[in-house]
């Protein structure tokens, strides 16, 4: 009688082990993967957001704390007709004055190699606006620096 029971739990054993195998190896289960990925994907795409590398000081974190102009338009330069083509790697370095009044003046720190890039990257500079520094509820003059890079592959 013993061994007809150890019998059958040895069948049964393997009935459940063939089972879970089954449910394991199912390719259903690497189409649902497949998809699901698909699907994740488009669905998070227009989440993307790709902005271009600015370094600007002075985030307005609080009115009290705003320790220099708030950019709100920065247009970057482009490669001048004259340069395009060649491989360029240089950078600039400028200062900008921001008035309280918001008045930008450009001054060159460290110009380019190329002088049409220099003249570009001041002309696209003067584009930029700005809020005005704050020190609590007044707008005060203030300043910030950036450093432009030109590069071509």
């Amino acid at each position: 009688m013993n061994s007809l029971v150890d019998m059958l739990r040895d069948a049964g054993r393997r009935i459940v082990y063939a089972a879970a195998c089954c449910v394991v190896l199912s390719p259903a289960a690497a189409f649902a993967a497949t998809g699901d990925e698909a699907t994740h994907e488009s669905d998070h795409q227009e989440d993307v957001l790709e902005l271009p590398e600015v370094h600007v000081h002075g985030l307005p974190l609080n009115k009290d704390q705003q320790f220099g102009p708030v950019a709100k338009s920065t247009p970057w330069p482009g490669i001048p007709a004259s340069l395009n083509g060649q491989e360029l790697d240089d950078w600039m370095k400028a200062r900008l004055l921001v008035s309280k009044h918001a008045k930008v003046t450009v001054v060159v720190l460290e110009p380019c190699k190329y002088r049409e890039l220099t003249t570009a990257g001041v002309n696209a500079l003067g584009k930029w606006t700005f809020d005005p520094q704050m020190s609590g509820d007044d707008p005060v003059d203030g300043e910030l620096t950036v450093r432009i890079h030109f590069r071509t592959r």
